[in-house]
């Protein structure tokens, strides 16, 4: 009897301790989902949210960088993760694949997405005009001299997919130049674009700075097109052509709209804060590192970029327009497939952070 009941006793301290377990298991397991649920990173600095960027250190999302410098986020009760990718094209499946909730890149990616069936969306856009620039080799510079010439050539973007192959083609089939008659070569941004202009990798290229501020000192090639301005814009692209944004996936919009509210007032507050000082000071809050050891020439890099952000992060009149026209010239899949613009960014955020 005594070792039934010790049995027994025993028998009932393990189906406890399992029940115990178990429970903590679930209870961990709800938190978890909790967590992803709501965004909260449960550390005490606020609503934790992840944002992919198509290249931190590119002057063209400079935004993203210097939001979380002046410590707009923080202000907001955000905890902001920024973490980069060469390309824009990757950041963009990033947040396609739920690896973040944010991806600071050319908007031109929620058309592409619209048409492949995934409903993204533009929340606050940092420029009118696209901030890039076409430059052609110093070896090559006799042989291009407008994108008439593209035909045989090899172009460097900075991914396959990405926003600077996009306007290339583009670029390339307005002025009479089939894709197929030219080479895109995916070669990123900054050291290895520089070295694939100057060891004869490419031809020539789009890309931002302050790669381009680097290319003009080392000599390395010129300027072909300048899109760093709306009138740039307008030149090469026919009209507005809203670029550098923060877009998300529309769902997750929807379901945290509070969220997407306190990260739209803190880039509203940022391009506010940026058309109110120099470039010097700008580059004064930006990392070290970014300035690859010349301090003076990230600031002209700066300098020369500026042009293209929006002082209030709304959407450019006829910039979608500008942006599907553009893309219907050489993506069939858009050209066979009705986008719907309205779909593709919301002002409703901007609205009330200017407001």
């Amino acid at each position: 009897m005594r070792t039934t009941a010790r049995r027994t006793a025993r028998h009932t301290a393990l189906a406890a301790a399992a029940l115990l377990a178990l429970s903590s298991l679930t209870a961990c397991a709800d938190d978890a989902a909790s967590t992803a649920a709501t965004g909260s990173g449960g550390d005490g600095k606020g609503t934790k949210v992840k944002i992919m960027v198509g290249g931190l250190d590119k002057v063209i999302y400079l935004p993203a960088m210097l939001t979380q410098r002046l410590g707009h986020f923080d202000a907001q009760g955000l905890d902001v993760e920024l973490l980069s990718e060469p390309a824009g094209v990757q950041a963009e499946t990033a947040l396609v694949s739920g690896q973040v909730q944010g991806a600071v890149g050319f908007y031109d990616h929620t058309l592409d997405l619209q048409v492949k069936g995934k409903d993204v969306e533009s929340v606050v856009q940092f420029s009118h005009a696209p901030g890039e620039v076409e430059i052609v080799s110093a070896k090559a510079e006799g042989d291009i001299t407008s994108p008439k010439d593209f035909k045989g050539k090899k172009l460097g973007v900075t991914g396959l997919g990405s926003s600077t192959d996009f306007l290339t083609k583009y670029l390339a089939v307005k002025n009479g130049v089939k894709v197929s008659e030219f080479t895109p070569v995916a070669v990123g941004a900054g050291p290895t674009f520089v070295s694939a202009l100057q060891q004869g990798a490419i031809d020539g290229g789009m890309t931002t700075d302050p790669t381009v501020a680097t290319v003009l000192d080392k000599k390395a090639g010129k300027i072909l097109l300048d899109m760093r301005t709306p009138q740039g814009s307008e030149k090469a692209l026919g009209g507005p052509y809203p670029s550098s944004s923060l877009y998300m996936q529309t769902d997750w919009v929807n379901s945290h709209r509070d969220t997407v509210q306190k990260l739209v007032n803190a880039f509203v507050k940022t391009l506010k804060w940026m058309s109110t000082h120099s470039a010097s000071k700008i580059a004064e809050r930006m990392p070290a590192d970014y300035s690859q050891g010349n301090k003076l020439l990230y600031a002209v890099a700066i300098k020369n970029t500026l042009p293209m952000f929006t002082k209030d992060g709304v959407m450019p009149e006829n910039g979608p327009e500008t942006v599907e026209r553009v893309l219907k010239a050489f993506n069939p899949n858009i050209q066979n497939t009705e986008v719907d613009l309205s779909k593709t960014y919301t002002t409703e955020f901007v609205d009330k952070a200017v407001g």
